[in-house]
């Protein structure tokens, strides 16, 4: 069954408009026609079963049939990503989704070669929002990853912002697997935590600098074995550890 998004506020209703980017896929890539069945995500854990009804000149009309809200994750995880050369951010945003992330905040950190100023994040920021929706259509997630405008480390950090266990990705001695971290979490509260975010490092890894100010607001650093990996290979490494970790706890 096609997927197709439409924020919250379009998914009111018995009757829902596809319009711009998403009727143009739905009439001239796909060509569905009237009776056709459907699937509308609106990114907030509803997912509704709907027919095709009919074509409103630039706008595809569908009728709900049925619905269903799925439970937002017991841990929501945030990943802290430095932006990569290239469209490798786009890969890593896409894989990110399908592992569950909530949220992406691209890094300029000090070794990253691009430099955007605010107009350019704001923008980057959209396109890359769009290459989450698609994810979730392409995989079916019921919740969409918000995706920040680039920020350097320090930026971030001065949000203050809280997470019950935040982890760096790190080259440095004395780092452990991520998966005692979360042991160690769980035998100290008797549960899984309720937040988590994952620092990873651009080509080089975080200046000593940066890695000291991450270091300095909490983060416990990881490692990732004795092989020095990819940024986007990195990424999904302790995603996926995270994403194994917290669904069978939840499970």
């Amino acid at each position: 069954m096609h997927r197709f998004y439409l924020p919250p506020a379009e998914c009111q209703g018995d009757t829902l408009f596809l319009a711009g980017r998403e009727a143009h896929h739905a009439r001239h890539v796909l060509r569905i026609g009237r009776g056709d069945p459907v699937m509308v995500l609106d990114g907030a854990g509803r997912e509704l079963r709907c027919e095709v009804q009919d074509y409103d000149r630039d706008k595809v009309r569908l009728a709900v049939k049925d619905n269903r809200t799925h439970s937002a994750p017991t841990c929501p995880v945030t990943l802290l990503q430095a932006l990569p050369k290239g469209r490798i951010i786009e890969g890593i945003i896409q894989k990110a989704t399908e592992l569950g992330v909530a949220r992406i905040v691209p890094l300029l950190a000090e070794r990253v070669v691009t430099h955007l100023g605010d107009e350019e994040a704001e923008r980057k920021a959209a396109k890359l929002q769009l290459v989450a929706v698609e994810a979730i259509k392409q995989c079916g997630a019921a919740w969409l990853p918000k995706v920040e405008a680039p920020v350097t480390p320090a930026q971030f950090l001065a949000r203050r912002a809280s997470f019950e266990l935040p982890l760096l990705a790190s080259l440095q001695p004395g780092s452990r697997p991520p998966r005692e971290y979360l042991r160690s979490f769980q035998e100290q509260h008797g549960r899984q935590p309720k937040s988590a975010c994952i620092w990873i490092g651009p080509e080089g890894d975080f200046t000593p600098a940066e890695t000291e100010a991450i270091k300095a607001h909490g983060a416990f650093p990881v490692s990732l074995g004795r092989l020095v990996l990819r940024v986007e290979t990195a990424a999904i490494y302790c995603l996926s550890i995270l994403h194994y970790e917290l669904q069978s706890a939840a499970n």
